[in-house]
């Protein structure tokens, strides 16, 4: 007997008894982001890897380490292969996809989508090599107040989904042009204490220095602590933005925290970056983050146009409602139809047809594979249902049906056909109001 094929490691089922919890999610995020305007927009999960390489950064972690590149071979109509790779994020695809249907320039967008991401990352708790993410962009928009606009909706989503224990750190990185000064100031200061640099810091000393600042190795929590503070070099217009971003967050409510040691792992940053972060989720802690990324559009063919956004791990606010205990909506079927003899499934299940033309709201299910009546009150039972449904031969006879409650108590009652539509009609709306 052959061996099972599983899974891939790192990249899980959702199963039946999950998806409640996801499309309950999913749905508050949706409604949300139309709340505010925002349109959804759907990328290809494939793109050729140079755009991962222009957007993200050759000398980061995702581009080095993690990317799944697929070997692509001539077509059909004699086209060169050409790298291509799974994306790891879903940025530089928007980007890419709003500059090739014309969507960017000149013109102010507000969008977002949502799908599985891929990174060869070791897989962890909250880290998976295939991940859901909801990301959200904005182009067009130059001042600090589509930067507020981003975070109060990742802090009005927090309080639609009953979480707690999730804090704001901000940070900026300033421009371009005021970021290579204090590049220098790093490999400065970094190149003077290389003995206690880690590999990683190492190889990114004369690459990518910032990004040491962001190690989450304990050795060198004291020597970052101690490098050149950002704030400190930032240029007059960011520290400006930056210092207006704070006011509206105060003038909105929404608390947070200054994090100078704060810099995103992407390269296409710019001025305002922002992470949401919980200690209940051990290492994992960040479940959304993002911030600017003025020259990206640009650096990657199109007209100067500056942008904002974030993007969130679904499967790590998943796991958070579960951790908080939050609950969600019951999917439990209103009526689960039980139907005794080959007179009552010929009936029933064009009866329950009707029910559902009637009653659109109306969560029905009605018994398959047979069974007898013992059976089917089981199945019944088993599937949470608030009421069963119970049609025989008498019952068609009578030109009635039987509604016997499944969750409290009460008797069994026979309605006439012509009455069921209404009297179940009063039940969902009372379902409603409690």
């Amino acid at each position: 007997m052959a061996n099972n094929i599983q899974s891939i490691r790192g990249m899980h089922d959702i199963l039946p008894d999950s998806t409640p919890l996801w499309q309950h999610f999913e749905k508050i995020v949706r409604t949300l982001l139309g709340n505010y305007g925002y349109n959804e927009i759907r990328m290809p999960l494939v793109e050729q890897t140079d755009l991962f390489k222009r957007a993200v950064g050759e000398v980061t972690d995702i581009v080095e380490k993690e990317m799944y590149i697929l070997e692509n071979r001539k077509d059909s109509e004699g086209s060169e292969p050409f790298s291509m790779a799974l994306r790891p994020e879903g940025t530089a695809g928007c980007v890419r996809a709003g500059i090739q249907a014309g969507l960017i320039f000149n013109q102010q967008q507000r969008l977002w989508y949502a799908g599985p991401m891929f990174r060869a990352e070791r897989p962890q708790k909250g880290r998976y090599r295939q991940f859901t993410q909801i990301g959200v962009e904005t182009f067009g928009f130059a001042g600090p107040d589509i930067d507020a606009e981003l975070i109060a909706i990742s802090a009005r989503l927090w309080k639609q989904l009953g979480l707690r224990n999730i804090h704001l750190e901000i940070n900026s990185l300033g421009t371009l042009e005021a970021r290579q000064a204090y590049r220098q100031l790093l490999v400065d200061y970094f190149s003077d204490q290389q003995e206690l640099l880690d590999e990683d810091s190492k190889r990114r000393l004369h690459t990518n220095p910032l990004r040491i600042l962001d190690s989450k190795n304990p050795a060198m929590r004291e020597l970052v602590a101690a490098a050149p503070n950002l704030h400190e070099h930032l240029d007059t217009e960011s520290a400006e933005h930056f210092s207006q971003l704070q006011s509206l967050l105060d003038g909105m409510g929404i608390p947070y925290r200054l994090n100078p040691r704060l810099v995103r792992g992407l390269d296409y940053y710019s001025r305002t970056v922002f992470e949401w972060v919980t200690d209940e989720l051990g290492s994992q802690g960040t479940v959304c983050a993002g911030g600017r990324y003025d020259g990206l559009v640009e650096q990657l063919g199109g007209r100067p146009t500056p942008a904002c956004g974030f993007a969130m791990g679904v499967e790590r606010l998943i796991l958070l409602l579960e951790t908080q205990n939050i609950p969600t909506p019951a999917t439990a079927p209103d009526l689960f139809m039980i139907m005794a003899g080959d007179k009552a499934i010929q009936a029933g299940l064009g009866f329950a047809e009707q029910l559902r033309d009637n009653l659109p709201d109306l969560r029905l299910v009605s018994n398959c594979g047979g069974g007898n009546f013992k059976t089917q009150m089981k199945r019944a039972d088993k599937s949470g249902a608030a009421f069963a449904l119970i049609l025989g031969e008498n019952e068609i006879e009578r030109g009635e049906i039987g509604l016997k409650p499944l969750r409290t108590k009460g008797e069994q009652i026979n309605l006439p056909f012509s009455s069921l539509t209404a009297h179940l009609s009063q039940l969902l709306e009372n379902a409603k109001q409690h």
